[in-house]
This record gives C-alpha cells, structure tokens and sequence, in this order.
C-alpha cells in the first residue's frame, strides 16, 4: 500500500514570516503539536510546541519572532508513492509521531502522515513498527 492511500491531504500550514504566537494559535485552534512551514507549497520545515517552547521561550525569544527563526529546517519527509512500511520504518528511526508527504516531481507538501493514520487504515502491524522506535527508552531520566 502506498502512503498517498492512508496521509492527511488537507494540511494547514504557517509561512516562515508567520510569528511563533501565530502558529501557537493554530495549533491550539487544531489541537495539533506541530505544524507545517511552507513557502508557497514548497516544504521549509517544521515547528512543534516544543520549538517554540525550547527554541524561543526559554531563550527569551518574544511571541512576535519569526517561525523561520525557531522551526527545524532539517526534516525527514516521504515521497506520496513511497510503501507504508518503508514511511513508518523511518518514523521508527527519527523516533517521530507524524512525517510531511511530499510529491515527487517537485517535492511540493502534498500530506501529512500520522502514527494514528497507520493505525486507522488498519495497518496496526505497521503502527506497531512507527511506535517501536518511538516508544524505545531513552535511559534513566533525573529531574534533581
């Protein structure tokens, strides 16, 4: 099965002059924790609550700086015909809950896949695999 069959199509995203309240709006409003950027079409990178969390408040970074500034601008994407499993063995990887779909021709957003969507489409052996480097234990944790 081909990703195109189970991604989110309609993807809202925020531009990269969009400001960080912005798109902490947005997602509040879509109760989502990361959001696309995109110039035009074409895929700049990510922001998650914890960019803007980490990257600007914690910084000092004031709600009107740039999303340009505090996304992550490296990210993993796939390719609208790439395989289910191949998608959510790279989720696996990067240890992500969600990954951009972009076409291939011309790499433009086309979707959005969710560890949810794989589970949804009944590919719960797939899920299982995504959440399986997700989930790994990132070692002992000391809040003192």
């Amino acid at each position: 099965m081909k990703i195109s069959e189970i991604m989110t199509s309609d993807v809202q995203v925020v531009q990269p002059n969009a400001t960080i309240r912005e798109a902490a709006q947005f997602m509040l409003r879509a109760d989502a924790g990361v959001v696309p950027v995109c110039d035009g079409q074409k895929l700049q990178g990510m922001i998650t609550d914890r960019d803007i969390a980490v990257r600007a408040v914690a910084e000092g970074l004031g709600p009107d700086t740039p999303v340009a500034q505090v996304m992550t601008g490296e990210i993993l994407f796939a390719f609208e015909d790439d395989d289910v499993e191949d998608v959510a063995s790279q989720m696996s990887q990067a240890q992500v809950r969600r990954m951009p779909i972009v076409s291939r021709e011309d790499k433009k957003l086309v979707g959005i896949v969710s560890v949810g969507d794989l589970s949804d489409a009944g590919e719960h052996d797939v899920a299982a695999l995504a959440l399986d480097g997700i989930t790994e234990d990132g070692g002992k944790h000391s809040q003192s």
